[in-house]
């Protein structure tokens, strides 16, 4: 789980800019995979929870901004 994590963060940049406008749950699968990765139960809850509901959309905002500027998606872990 950690190589994926570590792939995904590895990205290009433009690479993670496209991933995050054209499928917005990609943020959210990597906060899910950072939470199994780190054993973090709470975090994984949390990320199911926000797959489920559709709470992706509400943070696809602010994980766009983050990955424009260069930053880590961000999450609790």
């Amino acid at each position: 789980m950690k190589d994926l994590v570590k792939t995904l963060e590895g990205l290009p940049w433009i690479v993670r800019v496209l991933l995050t406008l054209i499928w917005g749950a990609y943020g959210n699968l990597l906060r899910l995979f950072r939470s199994l990765a780190k054993k973090n139960t709470i975090g994984v809850i949390l990320a199911v929870i926000l797959l489920i509901c559709g709470g992706f959309f509400i943070l696809w905002i602010w994980d766009l901004i983050r990955v424009l500027l260069g930053k880590e998606v961000w999450w609790i872990d």
